[in-house]
Protein backbone atom coordinates (compact mmCIF):
# COMPACT_ATOMS: atom_id res chain seq x y z
CA UNK A 1 0.00 0.00 0.00
CA UNK A 2 1.68 3.39 -0.97
CA UNK A 3 1.42 5.66 1.49
CA UNK A 4 2.70 9.79 1.14
CA UNK A 5 3.42 11.91 4.13
CA UNK A 6 1.68 15.51 3.72
CA UNK A 7 3.70 18.76 3.04
CA UNK A 8 2.88 22.18 2.09
CA UNK A 9 -0.31 22.43 3.61
CA UNK A 10 -2.20 25.22 2.38
CA UNK A 11 -3.63 28.09 4.66
CA UNK A 12 -6.20 26.47 6.80
CA UNK A 13 -8.44 29.43 7.03
CA UNK A 14 -8.03 29.33 2.90
CA UNK A 15 -9.36 26.15 2.11
CA UNK A 16 -11.44 25.69 4.91
CA UNK A 17 -13.64 28.76 3.92
CA UNK A 18 -14.12 27.36 0.45
CA UNK A 19 -14.87 24.03 1.94
CA UNK A 20 -18.08 25.66 3.92
CA UNK A 21 -19.11 28.04 0.77
CA UNK A 22 -19.68 24.69 -0.71
CA UNK A 23 -20.99 22.96 2.11
CA UNK A 24 -23.57 25.46 2.11
CA UNK A 25 -23.87 25.51 -1.65
CA UNK A 26 -24.85 21.35 -1.37
CA UNK A 27 -27.74 22.58 1.33
CA UNK A 28 -29.56 24.96 -1.00
CA UNK A 29 -29.08 22.30 -3.66
CA UNK A 30 -30.94 19.75 -0.91
CA UNK A 31 -33.33 22.59 -0.43
CA UNK A 32 -34.12 23.20 -4.25
CA UNK A 33 -34.24 20.03 -4.43
CA UNK A 34 -36.76 18.89 -1.85
CA UNK A 35 -38.84 22.46 -3.43
CA UNK A 36 -39.02 21.02 -6.44
CA UNK A 37 -40.55 17.89 -5.32
CA UNK A 38 -43.25 19.53 -3.56
CA UNK A 39 -43.70 21.45 -6.47
CA UNK A 40 -44.59 18.39 -8.75
CA UNK A 41 -46.38 17.20 -6.05
CA UNK A 42 -48.70 20.28 -6.03
CA UNK A 43 -48.89 19.81 -10.11
CA UNK A 44 -49.66 16.30 -10.38
CA UNK A 45 -52.73 17.38 -8.01
CA UNK A 46 -54.14 20.01 -9.81
CA UNK A 47 -53.79 17.99 -13.16
CA UNK A 48 -55.79 15.41 -11.72
CA UNK A 49 -58.14 18.27 -10.90
CA UNK A 50 -58.00 19.48 -13.92
CA UNK A 51 -58.93 16.58 -15.60
CA UNK A 52 -61.60 15.44 -13.10
CA UNK A 53 -63.22 18.76 -14.45
CA UNK A 54 -62.68 17.98 -17.87
CA UNK A 55 -64.09 14.44 -17.58
CA UNK A 56 -67.96 15.68 -18.49
CA UNK A 57 -66.85 16.97 -22.32
CA UNK A 58 -65.38 14.50 -23.83
CA UNK A 59 -66.70 11.30 -25.02
CA UNK A 60 -65.03 8.27 -23.17
CA UNK A 61 -63.01 7.53 -26.45
CA UNK A 62 -61.98 10.76 -27.00
CA UNK A 63 -60.78 11.83 -23.35
CA UNK A 64 -58.94 7.96 -23.22
CA UNK A 65 -56.78 9.02 -26.01
CA UNK A 66 -56.01 12.99 -24.92
CA UNK A 67 -55.40 12.03 -21.40
CA UNK A 68 -53.04 9.57 -22.60
CA UNK A 69 -51.44 12.21 -25.25
CA UNK A 70 -51.32 14.37 -21.99
CA UNK A 71 -50.05 12.17 -19.18
CA UNK A 72 -47.29 11.02 -21.60
CA UNK A 73 -45.68 14.72 -22.35
CA UNK A 74 -46.16 15.45 -18.46
CA UNK A 75 -44.43 12.42 -17.88
CA UNK A 76 -41.35 12.79 -19.97
CA UNK A 77 -41.16 16.54 -19.33
CA UNK A 78 -41.01 15.24 -15.69
CA UNK A 79 -38.39 12.86 -16.42
CA UNK A 80 -35.95 15.12 -18.30
CA UNK A 81 -36.12 17.42 -15.56
CA UNK A 82 -35.43 14.98 -12.44
CA UNK A 83 -32.80 13.43 -14.60
CA UNK A 84 -30.93 16.88 -15.37
CA UNK A 85 -31.47 17.38 -11.78
CA UNK A 86 -30.21 13.72 -10.30
CA UNK A 87 -27.72 14.60 -12.74
CA UNK A 88 -26.78 17.84 -10.89
CA UNK A 89 -26.82 16.45 -7.18
CA UNK A 90 -23.94 13.70 -8.30
CA UNK A 91 -21.78 16.65 -9.56
CA UNK A 92 -22.36 18.31 -6.71
CA UNK A 93 -21.95 15.28 -4.23
CA UNK A 94 -18.39 13.91 -6.04
CA UNK A 95 -16.82 17.08 -6.41
CA UNK A 96 -17.21 18.16 -2.68
CA UNK A 97 -16.07 14.44 -1.54
CA UNK A 98 -12.61 15.44 -3.65
CA UNK A 99 -12.56 18.51 -2.44
CA UNK A 100 -13.64 17.00 1.73
CA UNK A 101 -10.77 14.67 1.10
CA UNK A 102 -7.84 17.03 0.16
CA UNK A 103 -9.13 19.61 2.45
CA UNK A 104 -9.20 17.04 5.84
CA UNK A 105 -6.12 14.99 5.15
CA UNK A 106 -3.54 17.37 6.29
CA UNK A 107 -5.26 17.92 9.50
CA UNK A 108 -6.39 14.80 10.25
CA UNK A 109 -3.38 13.81 12.29
CA UNK A 110 -3.41 16.61 13.61
CA UNK A 111 -6.69 16.36 15.65
CA UNK A 112 -6.42 12.66 16.12
CA UNK A 113 -3.41 13.47 18.13
CA UNK A 114 -6.02 15.43 20.42
CA UNK A 115 -7.82 12.23 21.06
CA UNK A 116 -4.52 10.43 21.56
CA UNK A 117 -3.37 8.75 18.19
CA UNK A 118 -0.15 9.65 17.44
CA UNK A 119 0.04 8.39 13.35
CA UNK A 120 2.85 9.25 11.69
CA UNK A 121 1.83 8.84 7.70
CA UNK A 122 -1.09 9.72 5.77
CA UNK A 123 -2.69 8.19 2.65
CA UNK A 124 -5.32 9.34 -0.02
CA UNK A 125 -6.78 7.04 -2.07
CA UNK A 126 -5.05 3.80 -2.04
CA UNK A 127 -6.53 0.79 -3.18
CA UNK A 128 -6.09 -3.16 -3.08
CA UNK A 129 -6.25 -5.33 -5.73
CA UNK A 130 -5.75 -8.77 -4.54
CA UNK A 131 -6.77 -10.85 -7.21
CA UNK A 132 -6.04 -14.68 -5.73
CA UNK A 133 -7.71 -14.14 -2.81
CA UNK A 134 -10.29 -11.84 -4.79
CA UNK A 135 -10.31 -8.91 -2.25
CA UNK A 136 -10.71 -5.28 -4.17
CA UNK A 137 -11.00 -2.60 -1.63
CA UNK A 138 -10.68 1.07 -2.38
CA UNK A 139 -10.29 4.19 0.60
CA UNK A 140 -10.42 7.69 0.77
CA UNK A 141 -8.05 8.65 3.54
CA UNK A 142 -5.51 6.34 5.38
CA UNK A 143 -3.58 7.38 8.72
CA UNK A 144 -0.98 4.77 10.28
CA UNK A 145 1.24 4.00 12.62
CA UNK A 146 3.31 1.05 13.81
CA UNK A 147 0.37 -0.28 15.81
CA UNK A 148 -2.58 1.02 14.72
CA UNK A 149 -4.92 1.82 10.88
CA UNK A 150 -7.26 4.69 11.15
CA UNK A 151 -9.35 4.23 7.59
CA UNK A 152 -11.53 7.39 6.61
CA UNK A 153 -14.39 6.95 4.29
CA UNK A 154 -15.15 10.58 3.17
CA UNK A 155 -18.87 11.71 1.85
CA UNK A 156 -20.48 14.93 1.41
CA UNK A 157 -23.47 13.67 2.77
CA UNK A 158 -23.22 10.24 4.24
CA UNK A 159 -26.28 7.73 3.93
CA UNK A 160 -27.05 4.51 5.66
CA UNK A 161 -25.76 2.55 2.72
CA UNK A 162 -22.36 4.69 3.00
CA UNK A 163 -21.94 3.25 6.42
CA UNK A 164 -22.90 -0.35 5.72
CA UNK A 165 -19.99 -0.21 2.92
CA UNK A 166 -17.82 1.00 5.15
CA UNK A 167 -18.61 -1.85 7.63
CA UNK A 168 -17.64 -3.97 4.61
CA UNK A 169 -14.62 -2.33 3.65
CA UNK A 170 -13.03 -2.63 7.31
CA UNK A 171 -14.16 -5.70 7.41
CA UNK A 172 -12.38 -6.90 4.02
CA UNK A 173 -9.56 -4.81 5.20
CA UNK A 174 -8.69 -7.05 8.04
CA UNK A 175 -9.16 -9.70 6.09
CA UNK A 176 -6.28 -8.75 3.96
CA UNK A 177 -4.06 -7.63 6.71
CA UNK A 178 -4.41 -11.15 8.24
CA UNK A 179 -2.90 -12.35 4.99
CA UNK A 180 -0.39 -10.39 4.97
CA UNK A 181 0.75 -10.62 8.23
CA UNK A 182 -0.29 -7.17 9.55
CA UNK A 183 -1.62 -7.54 13.24
CA UNK A 184 -2.32 -3.53 13.71
CA UNK A 185 -5.67 -2.78 15.01
CA UNK A 186 -7.75 -1.11 12.28
CA UNK A 187 -10.54 1.31 13.20
CA UNK A 188 -12.70 3.26 11.27
CA UNK A 189 -14.41 6.71 11.04
CA UNK A 190 -17.32 8.34 8.54
CA UNK A 191 -16.14 12.16 7.61
CA UNK A 192 -19.13 14.31 6.07
CA UNK A 193 -20.22 17.53 5.23
CA UNK A 194 -23.73 16.77 6.35
CA UNK A 195 -24.57 14.55 8.25
CA UNK A 196 -28.47 13.47 9.96
CA UNK A 197 -28.50 12.67 13.26
CA UNK A 198 -29.51 9.30 12.42
CA UNK A 199 -26.65 8.42 10.34
CA UNK A 200 -24.56 9.73 12.97
CA UNK A 201 -26.16 7.68 15.61
CA UNK A 202 -25.76 4.92 12.76
CA UNK A 203 -22.15 5.64 12.73
CA UNK A 204 -21.49 5.48 16.52
CA UNK A 205 -23.33 2.24 16.78
CA UNK A 206 -21.20 0.31 14.29
CA UNK A 207 -18.10 1.92 16.38
CA UNK A 208 -17.25 4.49 14.13
CA UNK A 209 -15.59 8.03 15.02
CA UNK A 210 -17.46 10.79 13.19
CA UNK A 211 -15.84 13.99 11.37
CA UNK A 212 -17.92 16.61 10.58
CA UNK A 213 -17.64 20.47 10.30
CA UNK A 214 -17.81 22.86 13.64
CA UNK A 215 -18.09 26.41 12.97
CA UNK A 216 -14.65 27.47 10.77
CA UNK A 217 -12.82 24.05 11.73
CA UNK A 218 -14.80 20.53 11.95
CA UNK A 219 -14.62 18.14 15.15
CA UNK A 220 -14.29 14.61 15.52
CA UNK A 221 -16.19 12.61 18.32
CA UNK A 222 -15.96 8.87 19.46
CA UNK A 223 -18.55 6.46 19.53
CA UNK A 224 -19.79 6.20 23.25
CA UNK A 225 -17.64 3.20 24.88
CA UNK A 226 -14.63 1.61 23.14
CA UNK A 227 -14.41 2.15 19.16
CA UNK A 228 -14.85 -0.93 17.33
CA UNK A 229 -11.51 -2.59 16.33
CA UNK A 230 -11.02 -5.01 13.07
Amino acid sequence: METTQTANVPNFDTVWAALIEDRELLKKTAREWWEYREQREKDDREWREHREQQKEDWDLEQEGKYWALQEAKENWRLFQREKETDKKVKMLNNCLGEISRYILMPYLMEKFRELGFVFTMACPRSSIEDKKNNIFIYTDIILENSDQVMVVAVESKPTADDITDHIKRMEKLRIHADLCNDNRKYLGAIAGMVMSDSEKTFAFKNGFYVIEPSGEEFDITAPEGKPKEW
